[in-house]
């Protein structure tokens, strides 16, 4: 693989330096991407720095001939993850479609980091993202004194990506208004940048591509136009399909935070991890885990992404103001914020849920009670 532009995982100066907080994927996973790239003898597509085998490989997990474990970075349908690598290798862009919480951009962070090297390429999408965000803006003060040149022109990461041939991520693409979507709409088409002003245009270079992640169901989320939609393939990502699935990802997730947090150790609790899941489970598909008893479905989407903040939360109440053991009640304040969104709708569904499923429910009690000592 080419060079790392990221090597050094630290910053600060003085008696401040130190290990970043979150390594960007490519230097994190350095080890596991550098065993890929010398056991891969596939073709890899031009500017690639590996072949769609090894990524999906890397995005999987599995072990190489020579001993290499390479650790799982998404836990799911394979055939996903097979269908994004392959869109990028050709000329359309990749749209990573999923309720929040579906680890969209967690996929498009590690499929950038394997194909490019680099994943901090990135545009993220909101309410006041500007169409100069994605194409281009100037530094006024040389344009004011020299007028338009290219020493005065500002690259966006979609520009500079553009020029090295590498992936860039546009994260939240529907939170964008979409006359400013719409700016990417040449991009992807033509693969060509025009630059009017400089009466001249960017040429991607082989191996660029785009990868977007959107949601429909957040609130401030803006329809695509259908001109823009055709230039991507949609891969939807579903929740996990299985509890136990579910309980895999947080409990991996909340070891790996545990440890970049350095948090004090505290043992995994796997009852209590299941506990956690179960609940989000049951209120997000409004239906107890036997299929016996109906819910009211609370407002919020109550991901894995969710969950797993609950239990690291939960985990630092332990290690700092507990007995070293996750418990109920290092979990409940955790669960009643995740779940009660809305204090009127979501807490008649979280008091219905905690009284009839709850309260009935074996081995429970220590947990109904902490929650009913949450209540005002």
């Amino acid at each position: 693989m080419g060079e790392a532009r990221l090597t050094t995982p630290q910053v600060g100066d003085g008696d401040r330096a130190g290990v970043v907080l979150r390594p960007h994927a490519e230097v994190e996973y350095a080890d596991e991407l550098a065993a890929l790239d010398r056991a891969d003898d596939r073709p890899r597509p031009p500017g690639w720095e590996l072949s769609p085998w090894a990524v999906v490989r890397y995005l999987m997990g599995g072990e190489l001939d020579d001993g290499t474990v390479i650790s799982p970075k998404y836990v799911g349908q394979r055939r996903l993850i097979e269908i994004a690598t392959a869109t990028l290798a050709t000329d359309r862009a990749v749209l990573l479609l999923g309720v929040p919480g579906t680890a969209k951009t967690w996929v498009a962070e590690h499929l950038a980091a394997a194909i490019s090297g680099d994943s901090t390429l990135l545009v993220q999408g909101t309410a006041g993202t500007t169409e100069e965000t994605l194409r281009y803006g100037w530094n006024y003060a040389r344009l004011i004194a020299e007028g338009p040149s290219p020493d005065a022109l500002v690259p966006s990461p979609v520009l500079r990506a553009m020029r090295r041939g590498a992936i860039v991520r546009v994260e939240e693409l529907t939170r964008m208004p979409p006359e400013v979507q719409d700016a990417l709409v040449t991009v992807l088409s033509e693969k060509v940048l025009p630059v009017p002003e400089l009466d001249t245009e960017v040429s991607a270079v082989q191996g660029f591509n785009l990868i977007a992640t959107a949601n429909e169901r957040d609130r401030g989320v803006n329809d695509m136009s259908s001109a823009l939609r055709r230039r991507f393939n949609t891969v939807v990502l579903p929740l996990p399909a299985t509890i136990d699935d579910e309980i895999a990802i947080v409990t991996r997730r909340v070891d790996e935070l545990g440890a970049a947090l350095a948090l004090p150790e505290v043992p995994t609790a796997a009852e209590e991890i299941r506990r956690v899941v179960t609940i989000f489970r049951e209120l997000r598909d409004g239906l107890t885990i036997d299929e016996r008893t109906t819910l009211k479905v609370p407002s919020g989407t109550l991901s894995t992404a969710e969950a797993i903040s609950v239990v690291t939360n939960g985990t630092a109440l332990a290690a700092h103001f507990g007995d070293g053991r996750l418990g109920p009640s290092d979990l409940a304040a955790g669960i009643v914020g995740a779940v009660v969104s809305d204090p009127i709708h979501d807490g008649v569904a979280w008091r219905e849920y905690l009284e009839a499923v709850v309260a009935e429910r074996d081995g429970w009690r220590d947990f109904y009670e902490a929650c009913r000592r949450l209540d005002p």
